[in-house]
């Protein structure tokens, strides 16, 4: 099993230059992700998510503050992250089983343990019958399970995803919802989630971090009291979902949300 990372962004901010003018895209983000856990992130367009995913995979070293991963600072890429993307990026002409193959370029394995880890990853996420076949002939949803397996067969203690599933249709959305949750509970690794789905950060975050735009910025931090596996219609769920609309400003005032949440939990305990 991987060993899980411990994340710590300290007061992180990050500008950009736009037509000559400094822009402010995260301000004082300060967050602390424990091992295995899974964090969910939602926030309005232009609000900094998927920015904060760039500096954790470290694409980008200039910013201000602090990310450390296990004590070391990340200022650049390495094979301790990995991140997947909400469209496949998977190379037409190559098999999925090749597809997967390359998460393991720059490692130092040997080359029978990397077919053996390549064969490993496709079966953990249901696609081992499918390995010799190329990405136009597989669906969206299997498709994107490859980019997963390609981000998890270096086993990486942060697994980054952003918006994987935004492109797919609801049902096979919700299918993968449950595969990325099984998926990240078996590798045993700590997994961050960007997303505009609310009700999709409540069925899998332990924690969701809700961001606010212009500049960047948390507003708030939830944790999801609620046990796996998840039932969307549970009065419990339905009120938390309410209260992260609300503060998103999409929904009553959180306040009012807040005493919702806590009066299903009651009722859902009694």
């Amino acid at each position: 099993m991987t060993q899980s990372g411990t994340l710590a962004i300290r007061h992180v901010s990050k500008r950009f230059a736009v037509a000559g003018q400094a822009v402010q895209a995260l301000e004082d983000i300060d967050l602390s992700v424990l091992p295995g856990e899974f964090i969910a992130i939602v926030g309005a367009s232009g609000c900094g998510k998927s920015t904060l995913l760039r500096l954790l995979v470290g694409l980008d070293p200039d910013y201000e503050g602090d990310i450390r991963l296990d004590d070391r600072r990340i200022d650049g890429p390495d094979l301790d992250r990995a991140i997947v993307f909400q469209e496949h990026r998977l190379l037409p002409w190559l098999t999925a089983e090749g597809n997967v193959a390359l998460g393991l370029l720059k490692s130092d394995l040997p080359s029978e343990r990397k077919r053996q880890a390549v064969r490993e990853h496709l079966d953990l996420v249901g696609l081992a019958a499918f390995a010799k076949a190329y990405p136009a002939q597989l669906s969206g949803g299997m498709a994107q399970r490859v980019a997963i397996a390609r981000a998890l067969v270096n086993r990486p203690r942060i697994l980054l995803l952003d918006e994987p599933l935004g492109a797919l249709d609801a049902l096979t959305r919700a299918r993968l919802q449950e595969e990325l949750l099984r998926i990240v509970r078996h590798e045993g690794i700590t997994a961050i989630l960007v997303t505009h789905d609310v009700d999709e950060a409540v069925y899998l975050g332990d924690r969701i971090v809700v961001m606010r735009p212009h500049p960047g910025r948390i507003a708030a931090i939830l944790p999801v009291p609620l046990q796996y596996p998840r039932n969307r219609s549970d009065p419990a769920f339905v009120a938390l979902r309410d209260e992260v609309l609300g503060l998103l400003g999409a929904g009553e005032p959180p306040a009012t949300h807040a005493r919702a949440v806590l009066a299903a939990l009651s009722q859902t305990a009694s």
